[in-house]
């Protein structure tokens, strides 16, 4: 939940007591992004976090079939028992979500879960798994997207990269403007998209034989055995279609109160859905002996089957596209999370918990957009370049769940604590036998790619964990202190910088006087390059007797921050506290700050980096 911040504090007392005490307390208009309305309902969190799971359905069949047509045409009828197998651990894997959503409330998935069962070195390797899936799981979308897109309209082939950089810009831009108005935005696609695909399922087990045949027939090789290790090869590749399962798990934090029952309501409907469509399209493809032909999707192909090639064939086509393209979102809202919780552990820098108005982790939205850029442009947004490494992490990220609930509940032996753990140890090998296939199998194909990949991630966390403990023992957090003391006021010396022209002006004396109330010596101080020609303005200081000394210091090559900083460090030198008050014009529009030299912030910086002085800075506002 949102800190209770002044705001917040202060509405609970202007309605809890004081001079409104008997009366009707006044409405609070609340700011955008306040109050739990704001945050995700069960509906809402299948739009905005399930998207990649349900449109994996437009290449997780396909991607057995490609593999099991090494044995021939007949072979690819065992797409039914294998997506069978896939529907059976995706049971497995939704009760094990559901188990984790309930243990682990803040979000997380196998992150949360290894941290707190399987120890820091697991916990980096579930994390490091993640993060790789996320930023693949935008990058993979969007380039199937455009290159379904681009199927239809074949001008855009040359300019897929393109197209995918502009749908990023997008969708980045949605959610930084709130996850929550993303999902409204994304219920008529992610409707739609379920509506097309469970049409198509209904309308072609409904038909006697297909209503169209699409594509061009090509020659089957059948070179290949129909072998356990083939079947095993088929299974791994079409478990991509259970990739973004744990995507709910891991942005709990985003639903509405009670976020346990809103959570697990939606990771449910989301297995349900999933597995139906899963279960129907292969259905479709053994009844129909629909085998991969040239031009078209196995989905394609069914689609036309169901429908016909009239306008609804075109429909159906364009919806899958857009929703391959929008499955991107659930990056966009599982990884900032995960990334929020990674820096409350000091595994990241620490603006990546830091969460807008809206409420947004703005930083962790611009990391995925960041990073998926330079995945795309790295591979030329060609998909058979991702697809190979794209569902080693999320498994990955399974075994290490499950692995770690099992561990939760030998622990803490709740009720009923042998079947939950079972379960889970079953879910665990059967996505350990998956990875390691998909591993083997895919590794001269680009999944080295991820061997390297997650290592450098946990180099990366364990540096940064490194580096701020490093900083918590030079601040001696967690160590008693001395008691504060106040500097000697003979050894105080307060600074102005300003400049010639505006030495007597309502910007110095605003300045001058903000240091006297600080106390101790206070300096006015002046960089010329020509200090004999500065008679006059020391006459009109005197006259003007602002009460504190006007220093001239020698400023060569009309040089103006080195001389003030040298001017501290000797001050310094000799024992002095020193503070700096710097005062700045603050113009009424941003687009009058090009007008200014800025040179008073460069200065604030100089001082903050080579001396030890308190660097005070004072804007004088200029009305509108």
């Amino acid at each position: 939940m949102r800190s209770s911040g002044p705001i917040q504090a202060d509405r609970a007392v202007a309605t809890t007591g004081g001079p409104l005490s008997g009366r009707r307390a006044p409405k609070i208009q609340l700011r955008h992004g306040e109050g739990d309305k704001h945050h995700l309902t069960s509906l809402q969190g299948l739009v905005a976090l399930s998207l990649d799971a349900l449109s994996s359905v437009a290449y997780g069949p396909e991607a057995i079939a490609l593999v099991l047509v090494a044995a021939g045409s007949a072979a690819v009828g065992h797409t039914l028992p294998i997506t069978l197998a896939i529907a059976a651990l995706l049971i497995l894997l939704v009760i094990s979500y559901c188990q984790v959503i309930a243990a682990y409330p803040d979000g997380g998935g196998s992150y949360a879960v290894a941290k707190q069962s399987l120890g820091p070195k697991v916990s980096l390797l579930a994390a490091a798994a993640l993060v790789v899936d996320y930023v693949l799981t935008v990058a993979v979308s969007l380039a199937a997207g455009a290159a379904s897109l681009a199927s239809a309209f074949p001008a855009l082939g040359p300019h897929l990269l393109g197209a995918c950089l502009v749908g990023l810009a997008v969708l980045t831009a949605l959610n930084l403007y709130g996850i929550a108005d993303s999902a409204r935005v994304l219920a008529l696609p992610t409707l739609l998209f379920i509506v097309s695909i469970v049409g198509i399922v209904v309308a072609g087990l409904a038909r006697g034989h297909p209503a169209a045949v699409v594509g061009t027939a090509m020659p089957l090789p059948g070179y290949e055995a129909l072998s356990v290790l083939l079947i095993l090869k088929a299974f791994s590749s079409g478990c991509s279609a259970l990739t973004g399962v744990e995507a709910i798990a891991n942005g709990v934090p985003m639903f509405r109160e009670p976020r346990v029952r809103h959570a697990q309501r939606t990771e449910l409907m989301l297995g349900l859905l999933l597995g139906t469509m899963l279960v129907g399209i292969a259905l479709l493809i053994r009844r129909d002996d629909v085998v991969p032909r040239a031009n078209v999707t196995i989905l394609a192909q069914l689609t036309a089957g169901a429908y016909g090639t009239g306008w609804l064939y075109y429909a159906a086509n364009i919806i899958v596209t857009f929703a391959l393209g929008l499955a991107a979102n659930t990056s966009f809202g599982g990884l900032p999370v995960l990334m929020s919780l990674l820096a409350k552990d000091h595994r990241l820098p620490h603006l990546f918990a830091l969460r807008s108005e809206r409420p947004v982790h703005r930083y962790g939205v611009v990391a995925v957009a960041v990073l998926a850029a330079a995945l795309l442009i790295a591979v030329d947004a060609e998909t058979h370049r991702l697809i190979p490494l794209f569902a080693i992490g999320v498994f990955t990220g399974f075994t290490i769940a499950q692995a770690g609930l099992v561990r939760h509940w030998v622990r803490l032996r709740p009720p009923k604590w042998a079947g939950k753990a079972l379960l889970n140890g079953v879910g665990a090998a059967a996505t350990t036998v998956a990875t390691l296939v998909l591993l083997t199998t895919k590794f001269t194909e680009g999944a080295w790619v991820i061997l390297v990949a997650i290592p450098l991630l946990i180099l990366l966390f364990t540096w940064v964990e490194g580096y701020y403990a490093k900083v918590g023992g030079a601040l001696g957090l967690g160590r008693p202190q001395p008691v504060p003391r106040s500097p000697d006021p003979a050894a105080r010396l307060v600074i102005v910088p300003l400049s010639p022209a505006t030495a007597i002006s309502a910007l110095s004396e605003r300045a001058i006087s903000a240091a006297l109330a600080i106390g101790g010596e206070v300096t006015a101080v002046i960089v010329s390059d020509a200090p004999g020609e500065l008679d006059g303005l020391r006459a009109e200081w005197d006259r003007w007797t602002p009460g504190v000394g006007l220093k001239v210091l020698d400023g060569p090559s009309h040089t103006v921050v080195r001389p003030i900083v040298e001017y501290v460090r000797r001050q310094e030198a000799d024992g002095r506290w020193i503070a700096a008050v710097i005062p700045g014009v603050q113009p009424p529009h941003p687009r009058y700050r090009v007008l200014h030299t800025q040179r008073d912030l460069l200065l604030a910086a100089a001082l903050r980096d080579h001396t030890d002085a308190v660097v005070c800075f004072l804007p004088f506002r200029i009305p509108d």
